[in-house]
């Protein structure tokens, strides 16, 4: 299984004017090989192979307009080019329903505020006795390690980010056997309802509340964007206010995948088997609710409990987004229809359990996932159930009458 490992990165003044020039290079280069297959399939020619490009790439480089390329690690180069073959085959699978539709393969911009560069193995890049990375033409770059390579690195993408920052992500390979024995052996089964009030609601009973990121720092990215929009296009002021805001994004990205790291990791430790439910994202963040739907991460919490699942030997079953956890009873499974949002706790009219409404949707979500929860855990308690007038009271003979209540 192969995982991605990102460290920050600290180069000096040269190092980032040559990080500057290597991203240049590679964006020149993605541009100069879409415009030739835009210009193929304009005039109707063949598609242009990967090979062809690589051909076209290297008699440029020795062209009066192009020897500029040649201060770069060809290695950048080429990658660049295989970032633009995936960009065609993300685009034509979608088309052909393989994977989510994707645009087309687009221009790429001095002016995006992020760039990247990719070094693989044949690129002669290595870590230092030292810690520092070294990397070729452009030098050894300090880097903040928060924890060590399990293995040893097949490639290495050095990014700057919109915030200013430079990250180094290296791709590992990991051992599925060594990964087995990080993770204690249980039993536990647990289904997860996500929500806004309450981020997850788990069928055990317990409720993670929501961190709110975003809400929490509307104030200081008001203030930051506010500045923002006085300075004057084109200015130094403006770049330095546009940085300003981005990092005060980053923070709050960097909040919320940290707590969907925790939480993520905890409960597949916990449990052995996960359900969840396949929530549609993309329309519930065309309603009112986008900017609190985008603010918990929902999309991006669930792919971790994915990788994660599938790295220690857990199991992750995802239920259809159109089973009525909501709207069915965990204790004896009627379903009693659709209830508002302010319906927090309602008592089922067949049994008569009182059910907290969040907490009954993760048992059922678990139950539809085909796991052995028990209802107890939501929180069940049997309300008052009228005897029928035809069962109560006694015979004539004075014997009372044994009345056998469903559900008891």
């Amino acid at each position: 299984m192969q995982l991605g490992y990102s460290f920050r990165v600290y180069p000096n003044g040269p190092q980032r004017s040559a990080l500057a020039r290597a991203f240049g290079c590679a964006r020149v280069v993605y541009n100069d090989a879409l415009r030739v297959r835009e210009s193929a399939r304009a005039t109707g020619l063949p598609f242009v192979t990967s090979a062809e490009l690589g051909k076209q790439l290297t008699a440029s480089k020795a062209t009066p307009e192009r020897t500029w390329l040649g201060e770069v690690s060809a290695v950048v180069l080429q990658q660049s080019l295989r970032d633009l073959d995936t960009a065609y085959r993300n685009f034509f699978d979608g088309l052909k329903g393989k994977r989510p539709k994707m645009g087309a393969p687009r221009f790429k911009s001095r002016r995006d505020t992020r760039q990247a560069i990719r070094f693989t193995a044949n690129a002669r890049w290595k870590i230092t006795p030292g810690g520092d990375l070294s990397l070729p033409k452009i030098g050894d770059v300090r880097v903040k390690w928060s924890r060590a390579l399990p293995s040893v690195p097949s490639t290495v993408t050095v990014v700057k980010d919109s915030a200013g920052r430079y990250f180094a992500g290296f791709v590992i390979d990991t051992d599925p056997a060594d990964d087995l024995g990080r993770v204690p052996e249980t039993d536990s089964q647990v289904g997860i309802d996500l929500g806004l009030t309450h981020f997850a609601i788990l069928s055990d009973g317990r409720k993670i509340d929501s961190p709110r990121f975003l809400r929490r720092a509307e104030k200081r990215l008001k203030k930051a964007q506010q500045a923002l929009s006085r300075k004057a296009k084109g200015s130094s002021n403006r770049d330095k206010a546009r940085i300003k805001v981005a990092r005060a994004h980053a923070r709050v990205t960097d909040a919320r995948r940290e707590f969907h790291h925790q939480l993520s990791t905890e409960i597949i430790r916990e449990n052995q088997a996960v359900a969840v439910e396949d929530l549609a994202v993309k329309g519930l963040a065309r309603t009112r609710m986008a900017k609190s739907v985008h603010d918990a991460g929902w999309s991006a919490f669930v792919t971790m409990l994915e990788y994660k699942a599938a790295r220690y030997g857990r199991t992750l079953v995802k239920i259809g987004r159109f089973e009525p956890t909501s709207q069915m009873c965990s204790a004896c499974g009627v379903k009693d229809g659709p209830k508002p949002l302010n319906v927090r706790e309602w008592t089922c009219a067949a049994c008569g359990a009182v059910l907290d409404r969040d907490i009954n949707a993760a048992v059922n979500v678990a139950k539809a996932a085909g796991l052995a929860v028990s209802a107890c855990g939501a929180r069940v308690r049997p309300g008052a159930i009228p005897a029928q007038r035809e069962e109560a009271g006694t015979h004539r003979d004075g014997q009372p009458t044994v009345v056998g209540i469903p559900g008891l």
